[in-house]
């Protein structure tokens, strides 16, 4: 028998990595003669950039850049000389995991260093980036990013530059200016959500509350990200609030496609064809997945229910090992059968071994 072992990241407890390895240490109690093949995998989030480069041969180059609340920091992504391709995280620079949680402040927070990421990147010649929109700490737009790239943003009176880089200040804006001399590679902002900027299902309703926004800073900042795509649109034409995708990572989606030309795509698609997933698959008898909770959730584009859906259209038989699985009765059809670990965090490792092997019995 041969299986491939394509899972994502428990969030908070292992990497995907961890899980592939202890989900093939289960099946070997078991199947000792099973030919296994590990392949981790991402959707966008947090993890993308370690699973492309790991697959792609790339190394971690290091720059100098700023977190959410503009302290210096040494961010890291992913180098792949041979086609000069940059994989990044925009929560390496504005992430949640920058922060404690009392430092939350969707208020103050911003993308800076994600664009200082992508100053640095075209220093060294890329051609191409892949940047994941995933565990933001921000919802500023894209603003802070776009400022590090050259954009002005520019208020009233006389023309003035907006203060800082608070995205509250946007609602004073009345004009963009942009960059002279700035070329761009191709980007492509791999997201997990399919969220417009704006609205009741935007990024600032949605997703504010759990940065840290109160009920009077969510007015504050949706009225600031509206004024942001009105006039983007009045001075550059484009107007991507509406796109799917555009409310991720705090509106950056937004940004990126507003101020890079960049294209939004769901980031397992990207890292999908990025390892080559289809071809891996094609061979083998069983594919085994999981994520850390299964929920309604994870049929919007998550790992789980790419793999499944890729398995299914190649005819394999397809599992699921998660952390913990919500009675949705349609995210567990997808599968043959979902095995839940239970138990705490500091267990994970060792209750994965232990269903990785309860389903190896049951095959």
């Amino acid at each position: 028998m041969r299986i491939l072992i394509a899972p994502d990241k428990f969030k908070g407890s292992l990497s995907a990595q961890d899980v592939a390895k202890n989900i093939a240490s289960g099946l070997r109690e078991v199947l000792p003669d099973a030919q296994i093949d590990s392949l981790p995998l991402a959707d966008g989030g947090e993890g993308t950039a370690e699973v492309i480069c790991r697959a792609l041969g790339g190394a971690w180059v290091e720059c100098q850049a700023h977190d959410p609340l503009d302290r210096e920091i040494d961010a890291h992504y992913a180098w792949i000389q041979n086609r000069r391709l940059v994989v990044m995280e925009m929560s390496e620079a504005a992430g949640m995991r920058r922060l404690a949680e009392t430092e939350r402040d969707p208020m103050r927070a911003n993308t800076f260093g994600v664009g200082e990421m992508i100053v640095d990147a075209l220093r060294r010649g890329a051609r191409e980036m892949i940047i994941g929109l995933g565990g933001s700490a921000t919802n500023d737009g894209g603003f802070g990013m776009a400022r590090a790239l050259g954009y002005e943003f520019l208020g009233r009176p006389g023309d003035a530059k907006l203060d800082g880089f608070k995205p509250s200040s946007l609602r004073e804006l009345e004009r963009i200016r942009k960059p002279r001399g700035v070329r761009l590679p191709q980007i492509i902002a791999a997201v997990d959500v399919k969220n417009p900027l704006l609205g009741k299902h935007g990024a600032t309703l949605v997703y504010g509350p759990q940065k840290g926004a109160t009920r009077e800073q969510l007015e504050i900042l949706e009225k600031a990200l509206t004024r942001l795509a009105d006039v983007t649109a009045q001075d550059l034409g484009l107007d991507f609030r509406d796109q799917p995708g555009a409310g991720a990572a705090g509106g950056l989606g937004f940004g990126l496609m507003s101020f890079c030309g960049a294209t939004v795509r769901p980031g397992f698609d990207v890292v999908a064809e990025a390892v080559d997933l289809e071809a891996k698959m094609r061979g083998v008898d069983l594919v085994i997945t999981g994520e850390g909770k299964l929920d309604g959730q994870t049929l919007s584009g998550k790992t789980p229910a790419g793999v499944a859906r890729l398995a299914g259209k190649l005819g394999k038989r397809v599992l699921a090992i998660v952390g913990c699985a919500s009675a949705d009765l349609e995210a567990r059809k997808i599968f043959e059968a979902v095995y839940e670990l239970g138990g705490t965090i500091s267990e994970a490792p060792r209750l994965v071994r232990e269903k990785a092997a309860e389903l190896a019995r049951a095959l």
